[in-house]
């Protein structure tokens, strides 16, 4: 088998091409940087430019699926550019793709991709203090981030109409010990001056980077289709994450919570990352015979830290 990656250097899609790559699966992937290019048996890299329609239709020669990760980060000041930047690495990305499949089909031949998996986020739910979120819920959040979610997922279903099976990972805050949220929650605690955001009640679902990526290579191999959400089982409120990070590096938690209006001074509008509250279920996954390898926020704090 072989699969095609966008994204295959970033968070994710590292340990998804080191899965891949062990189970004895070829990958290629695509990066917007000529210097990033290797050519191994197993793993290929091939050159796009979604800003400027660009893309080697090379890289899609005898691929089954496309695991699709790429995007900017959220975790930027949310100025006009950048929020442009934020949507576009994700939308125009996934339409480059369906443009090259559709004139592939159109052109008399049969493309070989039959399943395409795409990064989302559970930004597309509203906050709440109370509500679980399933895949079933209905309408998207207001606001940039249901915006973006929006968008995206819409671009990704048009596949459908090329007869390739779609699903979706709706990504909670993923958690690594060397990149992503959990260093920028840790080093203020380390400085003894960390604290909880706000209220600290917002909940924070998350999922530990092993899963994560095997969560990936579940519906990879068990070719399932649809929307998932990309959460460990056990959601946890901001204080609740705070103090179980602290407990395992040894820092006391002394100061008292950052308030809002001085996250929001600080962040501007990118403080909605860390204040919105969203509580989101794992039980689908489940269902389908996934099992978390850190299901609850103490066993992956300890095993990262």
């Amino acid at each position: 088998m072989k699969v095609l990656i966008t994204g295959a250097t970033g968070l994710v899609g590292k340990e998804v091409t080191r899965l891949c790559r062990a189970q004895g699966i070829s990958v290629h992937y695509l990066t917007t940087s000529q210097k990033k290019i290797n050519s191994e048996p197993d793993y290929k890299g091939f050159y796009w430019n979604p800003s400027t329609d660009e893309l080697d239709i090379a890289s899609l020669e005898g691929v089954g699926a496309i695991i699709h990760l790429a995007g900017a980060s959220i975790a930027q000041k949310w100025s006009p550019k950048n929020k442009q930047i934020i949507k576009d690495s994700r939308i125009k990305g996934a339409q480059l793709l369906y443009n090259a499949l559709e004139s592939f089909r159109e052109s008399g031949n049969t493309p070989s991709v039959k399943h395409i998996i795409s990064a989302s986020a559970i930004g597309c739910y509203p906050s709440s203090p109370t509500k679980l979120y399933n895949e079933k819920y209905p309408s998207y959040a207001s606001g940039f981030l249901g915006e973006v979610v929006q968008e995206w997922e819409e671009v990704v279903l048009e596949f459908q109409k090329l007869d390739i099976a779609t699903s979706l990972v709706r990504t909670g805050i993923i958690l690594d010990k060397t990149a992503g949220a959990l260093p920028k929650i840790v080093k203020p605690i380390r400085l003894y001056a960390g604290a909880p955001i706000g209220t600290g009640q917002q909940w924070q679902s998350w999922i530990h980077i092993e899963d994560m990526a095997h969560l990936y290579m579940h519906i990879l191999t068990e070719e399932l289709t649809g929307i998932y959400n990309g959460v460990a089982p056990n959601p946890v409120t901001n204080e609740k994450l705070t103090k179980v990070v602290a407990h395992a590096i040894k820092k006391p938690l002394f100061l008292p919570n950052v308030p809002k209006k001085v996250l929001k001074i600080l962040l501007g509008e990118m403080a909605t990352i860390a204040l919105e509250s969203q509580m989101v279920s794992s039980e689908k996954i489940q269902e389908t015979g996934f099992v978390f390898t850190y299901p609850k926020i103490e066993q992956a704090i300890e095993n990262l830290l």
